[in-house]
């Protein structure tokens, strides 16, 4: 009876193994759900993590969790809503701003976050020596240029000043529309003077205030984790304000290079989301798993950038040449499997009924006299071109179709080089590229988000071209509030630029990505960003 017994065991030992080894195991989305550890495919590796000096965008993804302006935007409408501060007024003539900070505002160490705080971190931002490319989003504030420029140096004249600890001043040189949405944006986010000063200079980039155990941030995540080229994890901030209503526990942010890899990760269970789709997966993926695909609008234009201190670039007929040989319509068709459409004009159309009125025809035949007009016909004689990208499959495959074109339209060689994010965007801001792909999501929803860029002294211009007309209708622009008469001075603008065409826009954007139908609260966001505060992960088919 004991061997029998024995042997029942054994058998039932043996089926019992072969069970727990036939089980499905839980994949890490799955664990994500039971844990609300969202699981983020996040592009390329973050250059740091201080909202005042990094420019990508795949690095505001992360920003947004860490730190909170005085408003934060609703995804659906793009309209400002209260943050840090819960409430503001505005003066009549549109020049003073008073925000109200709430009083529970804490940094993610438990210190009181006041109106002081938001005053150094702008004093930061606009300080030369930090040399902040997106410095002059804050020159709206009165003398903000001219200490960003060196030609003031008393700070005690920024127009910025705390009232009380907990109300915050902002007086303006001339009023500015888009004012509210503008302070919803990274390089509005305050940042801790105390941990800063701990590990290094105030005005000093790099330093190791960013990593984690020493980074102190205001938003509704906390960094824990930074392991660079592997994964950053942040967690549920207990001292944010809204912290009882934050719903996941945690973010972890994979970066990527290669989009193909993170959608094999999407793919294999690894991830809630991935940042981008490969043009080529589109159509499978609208066949086979269509509830994963999404294809959102976004206020975005690709194009190229042209350095115009680099010959042939510097003739204006050779850059208008280059700009009419390109199909836009076939790359978006083809290239791009109908997810994008062409972009004849540098602003993308829809900001309050604005469409510009001049554009760059796709013309080949037009391009090749211009071509012939400046020196070159044929071809002949044109100096072989390098054309930088950043090394993805949109920027590869669109860049490649580009190429093509310029060959058969103009009979000009280029060649090709792939470059990692932190050194495609180095190589940008140095000027050291000929010809390079680039994106531009808008801050703001009006066309100057888009044409700000290419005044002279913008540190984002980042081409050499300089024109003071455009100048001075930019500037006029953003000053005006009748919106007809805005408009007319940006259409007038916009004409100067694609006249001249520093650079080529090729097509208006779209986010086009995976996303698990376990998020949600996950809206489409025109301007590109989200509240990782609202997220939470739900097993597929549970109603919100």
């Amino acid at each position: 009876m004991e061997t029998r017994n024995r042997l029942v065991f054994s058998v039932l030992l043996i089926v019992g193994v072969i069970l727990v080894g036939c089980a499905k195991r839980e994949t890490a989305a799955q664990a994500g759900i039971r844990t609300q550890t969202l699981l983020v495919g996040n592009g390329a590796e973050p250059q740091d993590l201080d909202p005042q000096t990094v420019t990508a965008f795949t690095d505001m993804n992360i920003m947004v969790s860490l730190f909170e302006g005085l408003t934060v935007l609703d995804e659906r409408t793009s309209k400002p809503l209260p943050a840090t501060a819960e409430s503001w007024n505005c003066s009549p003539d549109g020049l003073t701003w008073t925000f109200h900070l709430r009083p529970n505002a804490r940094w993610s160490d438990g210190t009181p976050l006041t109106a002081h705080d938001f005053v150094f971190s702008f004093r930061r931002i606009l300080s030369p020596k930090l040399a902040s490319e997106y410095s002059y989003m804050l020159w709206p504030l009165k003398n903000a240029r001219a200490l960003n420029e060196g030609r003031m140096t008393d700070f005690s004249q920024l127009g910025a000043r705390a009232i009380d600890a907990h109300t915050l001043e902002l007086r303006l040189a001339a009023p500015c529309p888009w004012m509210l949405t503008l302070v919803s944006n990274q390089p509005w986010f305050p940042v801790p003077r105390h941990s800063i000063e701990r590990w290094g200079a105030w005005d000093q980039r790099g330093t190791a205030w960013t990593r984690p155990g020493h980074l102190v941030s205001n938003g509704p995540f906390r960094l824990v984790e930074w392991r660079p080229g592997v994964q950053i994890t942040v967690e549920r901030n207990p001292d944010y304000w809204d912290a009882a209503h934050t719903r996941l526990n945690r973010i972890v942010f994979f970066p990527y290079e290669n989009i193909s890899s993170e959608e094999s990760a999407f793919r294999t269970g690894q991830r809630h989301m991935i940042y981008e789709l490969s043009p080529e997966r589109i159509a499978t993926y609208r066949r086979e798993a269509p509830n994963e695909l999404r294809i959102d609008p976004l206020y975005e234009t690709f194009f190229l950038r042209l350095n115009v201190t680099h010959p042939p670039l510097d003739n204006p007929k050779v850059r208008r040449a280059l700009a009419m040989a390109i199909d836009r319509t076939a790359i978006c068709r083809t290239v791009l499997q109908q997810s994008r459409i062409p972009a004849p004009s540098m602003t993308p159309p829809g900001a309050d009924g604005y469409v510009s009125r001049a554009k760059i025809p796709d013309n080949a035949h037009e391009a090749r006299l211009l071509l012939a007009e400046a020196g070159y016909p044929g071809g002949k004689g044109f100096p072989r071109l390098e054309i930088q990208f950043k090394s993805d499959d949109i920027h590869r495959a669109t860049i490649e179709a580009i190429q093509q074109m310029w060959r058969k339209e103009l009979g000009i060689e280029t060649v090709l080089t792939p470059l990692e994010q932190a050194t495609w965007l180095d190589n940008q801001r140095t000027l050291s590229y000929q010809i390079t792909s680039s994106r531009w999501i808008g801050d703001y929803l009006d066309p100057n988000t888009f044409l700000d860029l290419w005044v002279g002294d913008n540190g984002k211009n980042q081409t050499g071209w300089k024109n003071p007309a455009y100048d001075a209708l930019i500037r006029q622009a953003a000053h005006t509030l009748d919106l007809d008469q805005r408009h007319e001075l940006q259409q007038r603008a916009e004409a100067i630029l694609l006249d001249q065409c520093p650079v080529v826009p090729i097509f208006y954007g779209a986010r086009v990505y995976l996303i698990s139908p376990a998020v949600h609260h996950w809206p489409p966001a025109l301007l590109g960003l989200h509240r990782f505060q609202r997220v939470v992960l739900r097993d597929p088919g549970t109603a919100n």
